[in-house]
């Protein structure tokens, strides 16, 4: 098959058209494994990416989709042959790099992953960068030392797709979650995902404090701006705050009291270019401490065709949970 289906984002006058098209497969960039791919997700930067409201993509026109799960074609990298079952995030796929919504991704096999055993390529998108990111943060809070015993642990933007998964990650570890939600009527799916207690966000919107009264032993934010901001002058001493996103905005209005003079933490989360072994740790993770049957209800398969109306849906916060793309 030299044509193959891909939703292309090319570069206009008035800014950008995006829509399906027939790719050439001589066409894809440079790369020593070709992955047929089987599923990929819906993530806020691919949101971005078809909106055009922000400058995600580095390079036009761009195939976009920051996530893949599939199958090795052909394989000139020694880690990997045909017929291997594979995982990919991040490392510029979707921005710099031919992305995952597309039939077929051409890419450096020291990028991949292993597909986890016992683990589907529609679970593994399920989860996605979102996910990934989220067990990423979950582990630096673990080696930061915040451990369920120290006290309630918050988690922003939760009814989004990274939130959804730390509540779940970390109800099922232990911890009593606090999730912070603009949409309180998704209370009942918090709750059933793990949440102990579900706050609305303008409790962390307000102005801030420099310090405020001492509330969570630490924090997973995907919001950033004030809300990162209120967190931290809201976490016991010692505490830590993971920060892995920004939909609220990348200023950070706060200030060095939090820091030090209660000595909380503040851990920044990369899972764009997570080195290989931490990468593999968090998938290893995800497969044996993330409740499948909390995943699936929190997760709605989008058929290739909607892609692009759910892509946008994304960023006017109207998805709930994870949505896993069927490409193949």
């Amino acid at each position: 098959m030299t044509k193959f289906t891909a939703v292309l984002i090319e570069k206009t006058e008035d800014g950008q058209k995006v829509g399906f098209t027939d790719f050439d497969e001589n066409d894809l960039m440079d790369g020593n494994v070709t992955v047929r791919v089987e599923f990929s997700c819906i993530n806020y930067k691919d949101g971005l990416a078809v909106s055009g409201l922000a400058p995600v993509m580095r390079r036009w026109p761009m195939i976009p989709g920051i996530d893949l799960a599939g199958t090795v074609e052909q394989s000139a990298h020694p880690d990997w042959k045909p017929g291997d079952h594979v995982v990919l995030n991040g490392f510029g796929l979707g921005e710099t790099h031919l992305g995952a919504w597309a039939e077929k991704a051409r890419v450096n096999g020291d990028w991949l992953v292993p597909l986890p055993q016992g683990m589907s390529a529609r679970e593994a998108m399920a989860i996605g960068t979102a996910g990934y990111t989220a067990m990423l943060a979950v582990i630096a809070l673990e080696r930061h030392g915040t451990t369920p015993d120290k006290g309630p642990v918050v988690v922003t933007g939760a009814v989004g797709g990274l939130g959804s998964v730390a509540v779940a990650l970390l109800a099922k570890l232990g911890y009593e979650v606090v999730a912070s939600t603009g949409r309180t009527s998704e209370a009942d799916y918090l709750k059933s995902i793990g949440a102990k207690e579900v706050i609305e966000r303008t409790e962390l919107a307000g102005k801030v404090r420099p310090l405020a009264k001492e509330r969570f032993a630490g924090g997973i934010d995907s919001v950033g701006s004030t809300t990162l901001a209120n967190v931290l002058s809201m976490t016991r001493y010692g505490g830590a705050v993971a920060a892995c996103g920004l939909a609220g905005g990348l200023d950070l209005p706060t200030t060095v009291a939090p820091f030090i003079l209660r000595g909380v933490s503040l851990l920044g989360i990369d899972s764009v270019y997570c080195p290989q072994p931490q990468r593999r740790e968090a998938w290893r993770r995800l497969a044996t401490d993330l409740e499948r049957k909390k995943l699936e209800s929190m997760t709605t398969e989008v058929p290739f065709s909607g892609v692009i109306e759910a892509a946008r849906q994304i960023v006017d916060g109207k998805l709930r949970g994870r949505h896993a793309v069927r490409i193949a």
